[in-house]
This record gives structure tokens, sequence and C-alpha cells, in this order.
């Protein structure tokens, strides 16, 4: 199959983004957030062998928030293999990302890696198994995004933090379980760090290069297997997008996982992987107009699992 003019599509996609009237709202809980004007609008693809296109604010960097969590998984994952699943689940929760409503009736065991629950969870365990889940997480976007510069925002950590009660409580209530290894406070620092990750939509699609790559990293090293890589896939499918999982994957049909901050990551496996950026989100906390661009490429590119 050959390629599509995917530099073209990228630039029809943005014609037709300007002319719709912007819609959504920024998160408003970090003012970092909350100040970003929500006509920004930026979409990158990566091929697997690092060639990238992109279109509008591609190069802007911007608050990744939830979507680090793809990384940690595939990080955490590559260490203790289906281990991790004995911790936490692979289920959509049909719930918000920061219920605590499951955690109760199911033990402690949060139903997906992707609800603040299980990325707690995730985070905790390549602690243990590193020292540094953060450090890990930024060593290894740096190196596959080919950006050194990539860093965290300590005003956006710091902003998580003093609104982070309820993810203490989840973190508090896994461990009444002994579902946590290290103390909450710490846990909580590594993972407000995480989420405050700042890079462009150019940075995360080639650091998502890994997953059409089947779990080969950009130096051609093997992060996962291929059957590990095909999981994160799955999981990205059914849970990425909070509880608009069904949603996003009848309008988009790819694997995708979104943060707060606007941007979406996705994957076409074997041809290539994108992101989208745009700040207005709709109730569920997902980018309108990302959500829109990436229905338009995979209608234009025919490009999608299904």
């Amino acid at each position: 199959m050959d390629s599509p003019d995917f530099r073209a599509i990228l630039e029809r996609i943005a014609e037709e983004i300007e002319r719709t009237p912007g819609s959504g709202r920024p998160a408003d809980y970090i003012p970092a957030l909350a100040a970003r004007d929500p006509r920004h609008f930026g979409m990158a693809v990566a091929e697997p062998d690092g060639t990238v296109y992109g279109v509008g604010d591609w190069r802007e960097p911007f608050s990744t928030q939830s979507i680090t969590k793809v990384f940690t998984l595939a990080l955490d994952l590559a260490r203790e293999g289906d281990a991790l699943w004995e911790h936490v689940g692979r289920e959509p929760s049909g719930n918000p990302f920061n219920s605590l409503v499951q955690l109760e009736y199911e033990n402690g065991i949060p139903r997906n890696p992707f609800i603040n629950a299980g990325a707690l969870v995730v985070t905790d365990r390549l602690h243990t198994r590193t020292g540094d889940a953060a450090g890990t997480l930024l060593s290894f976007l740096r190196t596959e995004s080919g950006n050194p510069g990539l860093d965290f925002d300590p005003q956006i950590a710091a902003s998580e933090s003093a609104h982070g009660d309820r993810n203490a409580a989840l973190a508090h209530f896994m461990a009444s379980y002994g579902n946590i290894d290290n103390p909450v406070p710490v846990l909580l620092d590594q993972y407000f760090r995480q989420c405050s990750l700042t890079a462009s939509c150019a940075d995360l699609a080639l650091a998502t290069t890994f997953l059409a790559r089947h779990g080969l990293r950009a130096d051609g090293t093997r992060l996962l297997t291929g059957s590990q890589a095909k999981q994160v896939n799955a999981v990205m499918l059914t849970c990425g997008t909070y509880d608009a999982a069904g949603e996003f994957a009848y309008r988009v049909g790819l694997p995708g996982k979104s943060g707060v901050g606007g941007g979406i990551i996705a994957v076409v496996p074997g041809r290539c992987t994108l992101c989208v950026w745009s700040p207005g989100l709709d109730e569920r906390g997902n980018s309108v107009a990302g959500v829109a661009a990436l229905d338009r490429f995979t209608t234009l590119t025919g490009l999608s699992i299904f």
C-alpha cells in the first residue's frame, strides 16, 4: 500500500479545523492550562523511520498530562511483564478518570492503567523498579523524541499538588489494600512531576513510534515484545480517552490516549503515529478539535485498525 501524502492531508485538516467555530474549554483547575488559548491547533504525523510532518502549532510545547501514562505503562511492562496485570486491570471503567467508586468493591485494584488510580499503581511499580519513575520517563522521552530539551514544568507540578486531594485519596485507599509499595507522598511527587511534562506534537508523535514499530525503539533495540505492544495499543483503544473510549473508537478507529492539556496521541500499527493538540476540551476531558482532526485523518487516509 502506498503511503498517503501526509503533508497535504494535514494541511487540509488544518484548513477544515480553522473554518469550524471553536468549541470546548481549557481545563480550569490548573491555572497554566486554563490560560491556554483554545484556538491553538497543531498536528503531527511520524512514520516508523522517524520522518515527521506537521501543521499549525505542531512544535509548540504543551502540558502532556495523562498522555504520559502510555509511556510509564510501557516502561513498567517492559520490566515486570504480566505480573503488572495482577495489580491493575485492563477493562474500561465507565466512570470519570478520577473516580473512587470502583476501588472499594474491587479490593483496591484499579480498572485500567489510564484512569488516575491505575496510573498511580503503574508509576508506583515503575518507581520501585527504577528508583526514579519520573526521571526514567523523561530520559525515555528525550531519547525517543530526539529532543534533549524536554522537561517537567515545576509550576504545573506544584499546581497539580495543590489540587491533588483526590489523587492522594486514591493512593491512600489503594495502599490500605497493599497495592502501593512506596510512601504515598513519594508516589504523589513522582506522579505530579510525570503529568507536568511539556512536549510538542512533534515530540510526542516521534516518542510514540515504538508502538507503531511493534515494540522497537528508535535505535532498533526492543522495549516491548510484539505481544506487549499489542497489549498497550489494545488498552489505549478501549480505555485511552476516559469514559468516551467507545465514541473515540467509533469516530477515529485507532488506539489513542488523551490528556487534559488538550493533546491526543494515536497509533496506526506498522504505518505511523500521530499527535494532535488543541486546548478546548469537551465535558469528558478530550480535545474537541483534536478528536475531529483524528476523525478526518482516518477518513481521508483510510488508515484505521478496522
